[in-house]
């Protein structure tokens, strides 16, 4: 059994995933009363023989062997032997990745193709919509999971949109057929919780009674956190583990008059403790340092800036400070803020020591080229002199998303004991004509290009023609 680590992995996993005390941090601001019902599908052993194999973990085996059995990744290395009954696929001239996973999706909430009456990605009904949560807002038969299952997608986040000041939770979900979103839960994911800065909150709320400038959206955090720190330490008991809203302490002491529950107050509590990751949609360079500096100010981490157009402009304070950059390829100049985009920005964030570059989506047609964006970011690194081998890049949509999410001890990786959440591709995934052909999910194949019988046919496809669970 091989379980190769690289010295540029043990640098990058000194990125903390939340404060260092976090088990003491824990509170029942991250208590879901909305568990997950997934269960993985029972599937044979699986022995992928002979392949290409991006560990994710920094490392490349060439003629390496990947052993799936029970749901989990059993071995990595040369010459693995398959157990009775196994299933053995033939990975000559292929190659094996992780499965994808995208940080920032808006499946589900504004499904594709999309229609006003499936438009619920963004409750903009007040600047700071704390309360709710993304999840309930998913719509399992969305087709646009299963082309991103078709793009090698294993598992992504679902965030609310960037309306607001603060949109709401996000929620991750493994990408598998389900009738409700529960049944696609990620189990044991924390959720996120979505932010926004610069134009977008004061473009919507400028005429509906603010914020209407930057300065107003900063006071509008603010505020909130104010409220969010004083709530917690009402409701937050003393030494004492999870109990009740109803509930008193066993001593019969409070810590503090708790008051009534208060569902946006509970998620920037969640926050404040660490139980719930932040994601902040933030383009500008002085506008993540801001937002740093809050984050400083009322004691809560920042999981990721998503977007980030200016990201290369702070590289290494990003680094220092642990943060993920989720942006895109090259996106740029579709707004002001996105004015001073460069096509270098993910190699540059991915260059400082204990640099977290990550390539997201924010689209349904990009979901399903997650590779080929990536790839993409290694042309335009190449051409600036900055040359980035696939063992290297495949982790931006890997296992630095796994990360941000706080998913990395699960899945993320092909490490033994992780979730066997695996692509297999017809060769290189940074080339434009790879093709994922098998797509696992704890170790069952739910996505085969070459059966119709494994590709998933949401409902609302049922009776149309073309493509159907197929990258288009």
């Amino acid at each position: 059994m091989l379980r190769p680590l690289s010295a540029a992995l043990a640098a990058v996993l000194l990125i903390a995933p939340a404060h260092a005390d976090d088990d003491a941090r824990k509170s029942r601001f991250g208590d879901d009363p909305y568990a997950s019902t997934y269960r993985p599908i029972a599937a044979p052993p699986v022995l992928i023989a002979g392949a290409v194999v991006l560990t994710g973990t920094g490392e490349r085996l060439d003629g390496a062997d990947v052993l799936l059995v029970d749901g989990k990744v059993a071995a990595v290395g040369a010459g693995l032997q398959a157990p009775e009954g196994a299933t053995r696929v033939d990975g000559s001239g292929k190659w094996v990745t992780p499965g994808l996973i995208d940080v920032h999706s808006h499946l589900g909430v504004y499904p594709s193709p999309g229609m006003r009456a499936h438009s619920d990605g963004n409750e903009m009904t007040s600047p700071v919509t704390a309360a709710v949560w993304a999840e309930h807002s998913v719509w399992p038969q969305d087709p646009g999971f299963a082309a991103a299952l078709a793009g090698g997608v294993t598992a992504l986040q679902i965030l609310p949109g960037s309306a607001n000041l603060v949109g709401g939770r996000g929620v991750t979900l493994k990408n598998v057929a389900a009738t409700s979103v529960q049944g696609m839960k990620f189990p044991g994911a924390p959720h996120g919780l979505k932010m926004a800065c610069g134009e977008n909150p004061k473009r919507v709320y400028g005429e509906k009674g603010g914020p209407a400038t930057r300065m107003g959206n900063v006071a509008g955090y603010r505020a909130a956190f104010i409220d969010a720190a004083e709530y917690l330490g009402k409701h937050k008991p003393k030494d004492e583990g999870p109990r009740r809203w109803w509930q008193s302490s066993s001593s019969g002491e409070d810590n503090g008059d708790n008051g009534k529950r208060d569902l946006k107050l509970d998620t920037l509590a969640g926050a404040i403790n660490g139980d719930i990751l932040v994601h902040i949609h933030c383009y500008r360079a002085d506008e993540m340092a801001v937002m740093m500096d809050l984050a400083k100010e009322f004691d809560f981490r920042i999981a990721a800036f998503h977007h980030g157009a200016e990201a290369y402009k702070l590289s290494d304070r990003l680094a220092e400070e642990g943060i993920c950059g989720a942006l895109w390829a090259d996106w740029w100049g579709f707004k002001m803020e996105a004015f001073d985009g460069i096509q270098e920005n993910i190699a540059l964030v991915d260059r400082p020591a204990n640099g977290c570059a990550i390539v997201h989506s924010d689209s349904d047609e990009g979901i399903q080229r997650l590779n080929q964006e990536a790839a993409k970011v290694m042309a335009n690194a190449r051409r600036a002199g900055m040359d980035i081998p696939p063992e290297r890049a495949i982790r931006w949509v890997t296992r630095n998303p796994a990360l941000s999410m706080g998913i990395l001890e699960q899945t993320g990786t092909l490490e033994p004991g992780k979730m066997a959440d695996v692509v297999l591709w017809n060769g290189n995934p940074f080339s434009v004509y790879a093709q994922a052909e098998h797509v696992y999910v704890d170790g069952a194949r739910v996505y085969d290009r070459a059966d119709r019988s494994r590709q998933p046919v949401s409902d609302f496809m049922l009776g149309q023609s073309g493509p159907q669970g197929g990258v288009r």
